[in-house]
């Protein structure tokens, strides 16, 4: 018995070379430390982790999660039709500031525009960052910044119309669709 015991050893990994070893001096057939067999089975079996990590982010896509993050910092600026910061915005001159700060120096300062500088992307694909384009029968005539999901709905960052301030909002709306620049 005691011969099978390496094998076990090499075929479960690290957790189960514990185990046989704590079990096997349990009941004694083991009286004494392991061998060096079955230490260098244990240092040749792969790792194997309980958790996660996620690959290291593109440099498009850690753009995108610094554009985000200087959109949110301009929650509470006004609306002011043409403007594009830094202290009042459009709808697109949020998204123009925000991700020209964040280093995409070729965005387009339009809606229309940033709609074709934009890759098209699927409903299921958004992440948080993403760009919004709103239209109806004339075109784009909004956007915002993809906010996330939560409690059953997609959220927008954006700078919605005179009167109003930079806000997050529920999508009010089915007419519209998803833009990236993670790719970019």
């Amino acid at each position: 018995m005691s011969s099978a015991l390496p094998t076990i050893v090499r075929a479960s990994g690290r957790t189960a070379l514990r185990l046989a070893f704590s079990g096997a001096l349990t009941i004694g057939l083991l009286t004494s430390a392991p061998t060096d067999a079955a230490h260098a089975a244990a240092a040749a079996a792969p790792a194997r982790h309980h958790h996660h990590k996620h690959a290291p982010l593109a440099p498009s896509a850690r753009k995108v999660t610094h554009a985000i993050n200087v959109a949110v910092a301009q929650k509470g600026d006004p609306y002011v039709y043409g403007a594009a910061g830094p202290g009042s915005f459009d709808c697109s001159g949020l998204t123009y500031y925000s991700y020209r700060k964040a280093g995409f120096k070729h965005i387009p300062r339009t809606s229309a525009a940033q709609a074709h500088f934009a890759k098209h992307i699927k409903r299921s694909a958004m992440k948080r960052g993403d760009l919004i384009f709103f239209y109806d029968g004339g075109g784009v005539y909004h956007v915002g910044v993809y906010a996330g999901f939560s409690h059953g709905h997609r959220w927008v960052l954006h700078a919605p119309h005179s009167g109003t301030r930079v806000r997050t909002d529920k999508l009010w709306t089915d007419h519209w669709f998803p833009g990236t620049l993670r790719f970019r």
